[in-house]
């Protein structure tokens, strides 16, 4: 499985290199698929990510060096920072959604509508799966 991400992602980036956008890797678009729209705070990044807290701000320090995104202040607490796309990374997402969707048309004309609709659909089953047994850990 992890081969199949790992192509499935690099066409992702392959596509967008093609629109004009080469700011990102592939360790980058852990932090991005990771981020809200309205923003999120680096520990809830780095825990969606399963990153250590300095490993996501490095990570964040990398790609806010590319414009694309920004610390700003958190309205709900003055003291915490939120991890916002910029205006340009708005532009650049767009772009990446439209470089997933041709990655999954590809995998769909290559395994067939069925095969991929059945995948999604399991690996969806397993994720649920494990976020209610990590939640029935918790209790």
């Amino acid at each position: 499985m992890n081969e199949a991400v790992r192509i499935f992602e690099n066409r992702i980036i392959e596509n967008l290199k093609a629109k004009g956008h080469s700011e990102l890797t592939a360790a980058h678009i852990n932090l991005t698929r990771n981020l809200d729209e309205d923003g999120t705070r680096l520990t809830e990044l780095a825990r969606r990510a399963s990153l250590t807290k300095q490993s996501m701000s490095e990570l964040v320090d990398q790609v806010e060096r590319t414009g694309l995104i920004e610390k700003r202040q958190d309205p709900a607490d003055g003291r915490a920072k939120l991890v916002c796309f910029t205006d340009r990374g708005f532009i650049w997402l767009e772009a990446f959604h439209q470089s997933l969707e041709v990655a999954e048309n590809e995998m769909r004309d290559q395994l067939g509508p069925a095969m991929v609709d059945l995948m999604v659909e399991a690996l969806g089953k397993y994720v649920e799966c494990q976020i209610n047994k990590e939640g029935d850990q918790a209790d």
